[in-house]
Formats: C-alpha cells, sequence, structure tokens
C-alpha cells in the first residue's frame, strides 16, 4: 500500500447483527466489499461501527475482519478511544497488532486540563508506530493545541474535525495544523463542500451510499466544483435530509447486509411522515 499521505473518503462502517445480536461476519465483510467497489480511499472503525456497544474480544473481531478483507486495498483506521488512557494505548497496540493503517483518539472531556490531552495522545503516540488521527467530536480542542499535541507527539499527524460549526473548526484545524496534521471533516458529510473549500483533504461519511461521495472527490479534485455540488446536492443531501440513522436500512435494502438491527439501546425510529421521505428517497436514487 501506498506511504503517501491520507486523503479522500474514508467512510465510517456500520457493524451488522444477526437476530440473536451476533456480529454478521459476513455482512460485515460485504460492507466492506461495497465500498471498495465505489472507490473509496480507505475504511473506518469508529463510533458509528457501535464500538462502544462492543466486547473487547468483538472490538478485536471487527478489526480483523475489516482489515483482512481490505487485504491492503485501502488504509483501514481503527478508533481506539476509551474513558482511561491505559486503555486507550492497549487498544491502539492491539489494533496495530492486527494489521490497521492508522488508529484514531477522541480527547478526553472539555473538564480534563490541556496537560492531560496533550499526555494523552503522547501516551498513544509512544505505544504505536502507526499514524494516530486526533478526532474532535464533542470534546473540542481547538486548532492552537491541536498544533501542540502534533508537535509533541510524533504519530499525531491526522485530525477528524466535526465540532460546530464543523467548517469553521475545520478551517482552524487547517490553519493552525499547516503541513503537520491532515484534517479530514466529518458530520456525516453534511458539510463536505464547505469543508472542502476551506482546505480538508476529506471526510469520514456513512457507508451506505459511498460512490457519490468519491464522485464528489472526484470532481473536486479535478477542479469542477459545480459538477461536486451538484452530486453532493443530488444524491448525499437527500439522505441527510430525512435524519435519523438509516444507513444500515440502506444498506438492508441494497442487499449488502441481512438485518438493518442496531445494538440496544436502539436510536429512535423515524416517524411515520420520515418513514414516508426515506422511501421517497431511496425510490428516487433507485435503492431498493
Amino acid at each position: 500500500m501506498s506511504q503517501e499521505p491520507m486523503r479522500g473518503m474514508f467512510p465510517v462502517l456500520v457493524t451488522p447483527f444477526d437476530d440473536q445480536d451476533r456480529i454478521d461476519d459476513d455482512g460485515l465483510r460485504s460492507v466492506v466489499e461495497y465500498n471498495i467497489d465505489a472507490g473509496v480511499h480507505g475504511v473506518v472503525i469508529a463510533l458509528a461501527t457501535e464500538v462502544m456497544k462492543l466486547t473487547d474480544a468483538e472490538r478485536s473481531q471487527v478489526a480483523q475482519v475489516v482489515i483482512d478483507q481490505t487485504r491492503g486495498r485501502v488504509p483501514v483506521v481503527v478508533n481506539t478511544g476509551a474513558a482511561s488512557t491505559f486503555a486507550t494505548v492497549q487498544y491502539s497496540q492491539q489494533a496495530e497488532d492486527l494489521g490497521a493503517t492508522a488508529v484514531m483518539g477522541i480527547p478526553p472531556g472539555a473538564d480534563v486540563p490541556a496537560d492531560e490531552k496533550k499526555g494523552y495522545f503522547k501516551a498513544i503516540s509512544d505505544a504505536v508506530s502507526v499514524p494516530i488521527f486526533v478526532q474532535e467530536a464533542g470534546a473540542s480542542l481547538g486548532g492552537a493545541l491541536l498544533r501542540q499535541i502534533a508537535e509533541e507527539s510524533e504519530r499525531v499527524r491526522y485530525a477528524k474535525v466535526e465540532n460546530a460549526p464543523p467548517p469553521q473548526k475545520v478551517y482552524e484545524a487547517v490553519q493552525h495544523g499547516g503541513d503537520l496534521v491532515t484534517v479530514f471533516g466529518g458530520a456525516s458529510g453534511t458539510y463536505l463542500i464547505e469543508e472542502l473549500r476551506r482546505g480538508s483533504q476529506g471526510t469520514m461519511p456513512w457507508p451506505s451510499h459511498p460512490r457519490p461521495f468519491v464522485q464528489v472527490w472526484d470532481h473536486w479534485q479535478a477542479g469542477d466544483e459545480t459538477a461536486a455540488r451538484e452530486v453532493w446536492e443530488r444524491e448525499i443531501a437527500p439522505i441527510l435530509r430525512v435524519g435519523g440513522l438509516v444507513h444500515k436500512e440502506i444498506l438492508y435494502r441494497k442487499g449488502i447486509i441481512k438485518s438493518p438491527r442496531w445494538r440496544s439501546p436502539q436510536p429512535a425510529p423515524l416517524d411515520d411522515v420520515g418513514q414516508r421521505e426515506l422511501d421517497e428517497v431511496c425510490e428516487r436514487l433507485g435503492i431498493s
């Protein structure tokens, strides 16, 4: 695999479950293959993968299945965040041992001092030999602290920034990160065009409809912002507007997974109007 900096569309995978709440390995492999066939530039195991609902053994199981299925065709980023620095380091080492291309950590909460946050990432950096993503989701670091962390932690070279307002936070991270930190957007790709305008080098969307994200990226790289925005508005925005966690349902309708089941506690279902809106969007986009 190329050692060039990671850039582009890196969908966050979902974990399929059967009717007994067991991980569906074949379904997970199918999700990976579906996204690679769509041309994505990498795949991610993170919060949307329901990692916080998995046992330690299941976290390793999911990572192993995904890494095995990619067969080195695209990078695999594994979120190894935990409530303690010690546990995060352990998960990070395990992910590297399994063959992860990079790991991703979530900063400690807002009430944690900056030195503790820097120490958290320094500990991960000292424990692994793969690149590290800083995921800003909820607990915001800000551009200046992100830069300090990267300067003090050799392996911290990427950031996924999705705190509100995402475009402005991405721009702040880009300005402070300079040539040291490659910044990705997030937030399901909701602000993808605005983030690209501000210097983001990719995003981590849901894996339910990946090809349009790749098309947006390809148009953007070709310098055609108009075409990129048209694809986003036609193919991506309608799904985002439905709201809710509809992405397993979409993968189910496409025949990629056998069940749209989430592990409990499950997200709130769509109301009747939302369900009709999802049906209309799926019909318009040819999702059956």
